[in-house]
């Protein structure tokens, strides 16, 4: 990789709107254009911590970009055998997902072939590969799968999709209503007792970051419910069952941060707002110590309870 290209950068006003192949030229001008696609077809960028393999990506102001030393291994669970299908039906389809991999494709790379999909796979891919060899059925045949709902990348655990508008609309007003047990197991430094943790979300709490603002229901923040419950102390960590009420982005990670205690492996929501640094991990944990263990819902279509 030649000197030039940083290690990473953030995204600049001037930047925004170029393509990743353009702004990564510039800044490697010894680089022809056939050697920069190269670079991201072997999985050396990402752009906010998501791999890009796309040349035609277009970059948004504030996004940070990573020129990788080392290319980005393939997830140890990218393949369809390595996919765990809980159920499936006409309407809907039950999975686990791996750590390390994303729930959907980035809006810019939904029309890639599925040849080019197949280098960098997300649960969405896998799944609707999956249903076509269980159902000896081309893949372009079967239903498109609906999103309701997701889980971060570093996260794994049960997601379910809607293979039916019927169970979309159905699992749609579910997830509005907060009707769906989620049930999730996080491993955080220290001891922290059972409680319920209410708090009003925003984008950005001041330092560029999600969290709580502490003016309340004032703050025209979306309110957040999170249920932890103590289930074993393990030396100086803790394994808590976490239970959400309202389902907002990275509720758990942000509520359990804020009291001082993140997620084991956390690296966005590691230290608590206004301070200048973030406690070490002593977990030595290879990912975020997050799992999705448990979801249930009506079933959509005949209102049969489902339940993982």
């Amino acid at each position: 990789m030649p000197e030039a290209l940083p290690e990473s950068f953030v995204v600049t006003a001037a930047q925004a709107g170029a393509t990743i192949s353009a702004v990564l030229r510039s800044l490697s001008p010894g680089w022809s254009w056939k050697q920069v696609r190269h670079h991201l077809a072997q999985r050396y960028i990402q752009i906010d911590g998501s791999l890009c393999l796309d040349p035609a990506r277009r970059l948004k102001e504030g996004e940070t970009v990573q020129c990788l030393r080392k290319p980005v291994p393939l997830p140890r669970a990218s393949t369809v055998a390595g996919l765990v299908v809980r159920y499936f039906d006409e309407h809907l389809v039950v999975v686990e997902k791996a750590s390390g991999i994303n729930t959907v494709r980035h809006p810019a790379e939904r029309q890639w072939k599925e040849q080019r999909r197949a280098f960098d796979p997300t649960l969405e891919d896998l799944t609707q590969w999956a249903l076509a060899q269980r159902l000896n059925r081309p893949v372009a045949t079967l239903p498109r799968l609906r999103i309701v709902h997701r889980l971060d990348k570093e996260t794994s655990g049960l997601v379910v999709f809607a293979r039916s508008v019927l169970a979309e609309r159905g699992l749609g007003m579910q997830f509005h209503a907060h009707s769906v047990i989620r049930r999730y197991l996080a491993v955080v430094p220290g001891g922290l007792p059972s409680q319920t943790i209410r708090t009003w979300l925003i984008r950005d709490r001041g330092d560029g970051r999600r969290g709580s603002d502490p003016r309340g229901p004032v703050s025209h923040g979306k309110e957040a419910i999170t249920h932890i419950h103590l289930e074993e102390r393990i030396g100086s960590f803790s394994l808590l069952s976490c239970r959400l009420e309202t389902g907002r982005t990275h509720q758990i990670r942000i509520h359990l941060a804020e009291l001082g205690h993140p997620v084991c492996g956390e690296k966005v929501y590691h230290r608590r707002p206004g301070a200048s640094e973030a406690p070490p991990d002593r977990s030595g944990a290879p990912r975020l110590a997050l799992h999705a263990a448990e979801l249930g819902f009506q079933h959509p279509a005949t209102a049969a309870p489902m339940h993982w």
